[in-house]
């Protein structure tokens, strides 16, 4: 039906390309005008500026129906660290440590057969080259407000996934990925001499009170069977060097994973409930920053049935994970249109770093999924 291999070469090329030169989000300049320069030589493709970056590929103008593929193009603040391959980061301090750089070499590569094949195509395909998905708000929200996808029928996407055996496809139905919110707090004390704690009041203490209750709410409060993860990864107090000073605030910092909007209130009420008993309870004061990111990646039951109908037809190892806990913007075109997002395993032995790690890296061995079901959900879909 689509022979991978005619494209191969190109799309490694492509990816491997990206890969030397990431740009982090909202500020892929360079990536989106390298995507555009391909479009632009294609001869049935008519190519959109959403956005700044934010770029649609449009094929067969006046189709049946209208299908959104998206690949996101932004890279990390991330170091990289290999030393195994020739095409390392060339941006000091810039990685694409999450394999964005694969999906848009990927969904290069469909654009390249839709051009090739358009009197195959009935219906009327956009590729969507999206800004902007590491960082909230994300550069889903922006290309949706444009309003551009109001009418569609169908919004297809994957990830390839290192921790995901190599030929694994997971194919989940609802949730497919967690809210993502996080949290800044500053707890307001009396600084004074470490030895005289009686006439101070010790943030510190405050604090770790704080961080240690902070996990009954999942452990004691919550049903496990029902995800939920909160992380306080930040916690900054004092100065070395002044070992004798009892400081006079904490800053705190965390994350908040949740499948359900239910759980995802409970957790913030009770956040800021937590506070406000533990600094009334010292005579001390503070201050929150609740910051509500990505709502859960949803995949509609029709169309996730028919995805996997697709896989399990033609491919072997479909898996149904639980839902992936890690903050995904595509969960903004679920506002507008039906919408199923899969996870395509790239692991191997020789490639089993997590995602956003400095030594992350794709078995390109498993591209040819992706750019199959890329253009499978493109021509099958009815």
């Amino acid at each position: 039906m689509c022979d991978y291999n005619e494209y191969k070469d190109k799309i490694i090329k492509i990816r491997r390309y990206l890969h030397q030169y990431p740009e982090p989000s909202f500020k892929e300049y360079e990536t989106a005008q390298y995507i555009r320069e391909h479009l632009n030589q294609l001869e049935h493709c008519e190519v959109i500026e959403l956005t700044d970056t934010g770029t649609v590929a449009v094929f067969n103008k006046g189709g049946k129906k209208k299908i959104g593929l998206r690949a996101d193009i932004d890279a990390l603040p991330v170091q990289e660290e290999r030393t195994d391959i020739d095409f390392v980061s060339e941006r000091d301090g810039l990685m694409h440590a999450c394999g964005h750089d694969g999906h848009t070499a990927l969904l290069l590569g469909a654009a390249f057969y839709f051009n090739d094949h358009i009197d195959e195509l009935d219906n009327e395909i956009h590729c969507i080259f999206q800004h902007a998905e590491e960082l909230i708000p994300g550069g889903a929200r922006e290309l949706v407000e444009t309003g551009y996808f109001k009418d569609f029928d169908f919004i297809y996407g994957h990830h390839l996934w290192a921790t995901l055996p190599l030929g694994h496809i997971d194919i989940k139905e609802g949730p497919a990925s967690a809210n993502s919110d996080i949290y800044t707090i500053t707890i307001q004390g009396k600084g004074g001499h470490a030895s005289q704690p009686h006439r101070s009041i010790d943030p510190v203490v405050i604090g770790s009170q704080f961080v240690t209750q902070l996990q009954t709410l999942v452990s004691r409060r919550l049903d496990p069977f029902d995800p939920v993860v909160v992380s306080n990864t930040v916690f900054q107090a004092g100065t070395t060097g002044a070992e004798n000073v009892i400081p006079d605030k904490v800053l705190l910092a965390g994350s908040v994973r949740t499948t359900t909007e239910a759980n995802r209130q409970f957790v913030k009420k009770n956040i800021e409930k937590l506070l406000e008993h533990l600094t009334l309870a010292n005579d001390a004061s503070y201050t929150i920053d609740y910051t509500i990111g990505y709502d859960a990646v949803y995949n509609d039951s029709e169309h996730t049935q028919f995805i996997m109908n697709i896989a399990k037809r033609d491919y072997d190892n479909i898996v149904t994970e639980p839902p992936m806990l890690g903050g995904e913007d595509f969960s903004a075109y679920n506002k507008v249109a039906p919408c199923v997002y899969i996870f395509i395993g790239t692991g191997s032995e020789d490639f089993d770093y997590p995602h956003h790690h400095p030594k992350f890296g794709l078995n390109e061995d498993g591209f040819s999924i992706g750019f199959e079901m890329f253009v499978k959900v493109a021509k099958e879909y009815k």
